[in-house]
């Protein structure tokens, strides 16, 4: 069975390219989606499409509702949701993704490491898993779908 893969959360390091190596190394039969990582384009995607806005305000809005159509699609889509936390921002949208991916019932696996832990005990609470590394969320991927342990 294939299984549709949503990945959302912090878009500064490389964290999305290791879990789909990863996959592709398992030979598991994974697809996946994720929100436009191109922090400009997301942006400013609103004003692009529909105009510009004088306020920043409803710059921000109009981009945040085009990225929320584009990531309600996707996470209505998914069979599991994996949302990233980093170190360098604070990720409200990711937070956000997880609680949307709950309300769905969707399986959630958060990724964040320690120092995360206790600012995110609700986020986690709601996951079915909670992991510190990419290689972590292959090895849940790869037992989730053939049942082989790492």
């Amino acid at each position: 069975m294939t299984l549709s893969i949503y990945l959302s959360g912090e878009i500064h390091t490389d964290w999305r390219n290791e879990i789909m190596q990863g996959c592709a190394d398992a030979g598991l039969d994974v697809t996946f989606s994720a929100p436009v990582t191109d922090h400009a384009a997301s942006d400013d995607c609103g004003v692009a499409i529909l105009g510009a806005e004088p306020d920043k305000f409803w710059h921000d809005n109009k981009g945040a509702r085009l990225n929320a159509i584009r990531t309600r699609t996707a996470l209505a889509a998914a069979d599991i949701v994996v949302v990233r936390f980093g170190d360098k921002y604070k990720q409200w949208n990711a937070a956000f993704d997880a609680g949307q991916a709950a309300a769905l019932g969707k399986s959630l696996i958060v990724l964040h490491g320690p120092d995360h832990q206790h600012a995110l005990k609700e986020v986690d609470a709601a996951a079915l898993a909670v992991a510190e590394t990419p290689a972590q969320v292959v090895q849940i991927l790869t037992y989730v779908q053939t049942g082989a342990l790492p």
